[in-house]
């Protein structure tokens, strides 16, 4: 798979925290749904805090939950961040990427799925696994992530982002 890595930045954009881009939120495994009405200030602490503990969530920009949306990914050690984007019927796919992992991108080609040199234990969509070099351990910046696309609907810049070719 060709891809394209957006470098992060050093200085990072303001963004107002009373905005919220989001209109539709799933929770998984438990099937939970937040339509824009429910999504509040109280609700986005609770998912950036659920973050780091571990959480299997979708957030979409669009309002039936059908395109546009960052899915986030973790179990307290490994987070991964994949979004997509429809722009005018071209579809954009970006997710976290962490170059410590790069040289694994040959392995990941031979779909051993229990060598955790190269996989993580995150399985997007509950069944596609989420290899290393898709995935981060910096919490924190991964956090920041989430919030600024949850009131931007735009990929944060201070973390590096692979785009899929």
């Amino acid at each position: 798979m060709d891809k394209k890595i957006i470098v992060k930045k050093e200085s990072m954009p303001t963004f107002d925290t009373n905005t919220v881009a989001v209109k539709y939120i799933e929770y998984y495994p438990s099937g939970d749904i937040y339509e824009e009405d429910h999504i509040t200030p109280e609700l986005i602490e609770t998912i950036l805090r659920e973050i780091p503990k571990g959480i299997s969530i979708y957030l979409y920009l669009d309002p039936n939950g059908e395109c546009d949306f960052m899915e986030v990914l973790s179990d307290g050690e490994w987070l991964s961040i994949g979004c997509s984007f429809d722009r005018e019927g071209e579809f954009q796919n970006y997710y976290t990427y962490n170059a410590d992992y790069e040289s694994t991108s040959e392995e990941i080609e031979k779909f051993n799925y229990s060598d955790r040199t190269v996989w993580t234990t995150l399985e997007s969509g509950g069944q596609s696994p989420i290899p290393k070099v898709e995935a981060i351990t910096d919490m924190e910046a991964g956090v920041k992530a989430v919030e600024y696309f949850i009131h931007t609907g735009e990929l944060y810049p201070g973390i590096d982002w692979a785009c899929q070719l």
